[in-house]
């Protein structure tokens, strides 16, 4: 059971990315999580208004599974796996944290200052949230792909579209941390 609740190392990780991306490529199937979003706009009847989402998403279901999959297994192993709840995170990330007005930074997964129930409803809360919510929909569909997508198959297959995506996405990490969480927060 130790080995299940710790980190796994790269030598076993990176092999089993290895293996499903292998099966991925031969099965001719593309992974990724905004890709799901197609997916469930489909569903929704977008293709009639859009031609984008006129596909056939049965094609797809296998993806929406593996979602589902993420969901149930991020539950179970939070409720079940996870010795401790803490995050383990830097102490001077603690700190800067706690200095932008995070009390219980590293001491739970999701901040209530961004996702408790008070957050949430208050108006900067709502508008974070939603705001990020498009931002990061927006810029999975515009950029061709999510950070899994592009970060796992696109490298994988040795994609310049991708690579191009992957700095992006670092340079975006960088200007939101470093410029726009402090004054956001």
């Amino acid at each position: 059971m130790d080995f299940i609740l710790q980190p796994w190392p790269w030598y076993v990780a990176g092999p089993l990315i290895t293996l499903v991306m292998l099966l991925l490529f031969y099965f001719g199937k593309k992974f990724g999580v905004s890709s799901n979003l197609e997916t469930i706009c489909a569903i929704g009847g977008a293709g009639k208004l859009v031609d984008f989402f006129k596909f056939d998403w049965r094609e797809n279901t296998w993806n929406l599974l593996f979602i589902l999959g993420v969901i149930i297994g991020g539950f179970v192993t939070y409720q079940w796996l996870s010795p401790d709840k803490t995050v383990a995170i830097n102490p001077q990330t603690v700190q800067d944290l706690s200095e932008l007005g995070f009390q219980h930074a590293g001491a739970q997964y999701l901040p209530d200052e961004i996702y408790g129930l008070n957050a949430m409803f208050s108006l900067k809360g709502f508008l974070i949230l939603l705001v990020g919510g498009m931002l990061v929909g927006f810029g999975s569909r515009y950029a061709g792909g999510c950070t899994s997508g592009h970060g796992i198959v696109g490298l994988s297959n040795l994609e310049l579209p991708s690579l191009i995506s992957v700095i992006g996405f670092f340079i975006g990490g960088l200007i939101m941390t470093w410029l726009l969480f402090p004054i956001i927060f």
